[in-house]
């Protein structure tokens, strides 16, 4: 008995020889799902090495909020005036406001950079995959 697959692709040779559709380079089409495949990788390596620096940068953040809180807890006495109490702390809620600004716009940027690069990479390569196609039906 014959070999289902192999009737069903000698089928369409058949159709595509009826038809005179010229033949696939199937080496050709391999290398270019393979560049394709290796831009995907590139870019998911750019997304975690940003989710990397993304997470250093909030153990960053966090360690040094825990340092600066102990120092406060450490060195704050509730002593003086209501006007001084409130002073000091109107100081450190200004620190820790500054702190938050300055910390959500770093992560911003850790993301929107990592971001970029991925989406650099996909672009690049779509690029690149149509100059192949515009250049491999040109020579036909």
């Amino acid at each position: 008995m014959a070999d289902p697959s192999q009737s069903f692709m000698d089928m369409f040779r058949k159709l595509g020889e009826q038809l005179q559709i010229p033949s696939f380079d199937m080496n050709k089409i391999m290398e270019h799902q393979q560049k394709n495949i290796d831009a995907i990788s590139r870019s998911w390596e750019a997304v975690a090495s940003g989710a990397t620096a993304m997470a250093n940068k909030q153990r960053e953040i966090f360690e040094a909020a825990m340092k600066d809180a102990g120092e406060m807890v450490q060195h704050y006495q509730p002593t003086g005036s209501p006007q001084e109490i409130f002073a000091k702390q109107s100081e450190f809620a200004k620190k820790a406001a500054e702190a938050a600004i300055r910390n959500t716009r770093d992560i911003a940027e850790l993301v929107q950079k990592s971001s970029a690069e991925a989406f650099k990479i996909i672009q690049d390569r779509m690029h690149e995959s149509y100059d192949e196609i515009r250049r491999s039906l040109e020579k036909k």
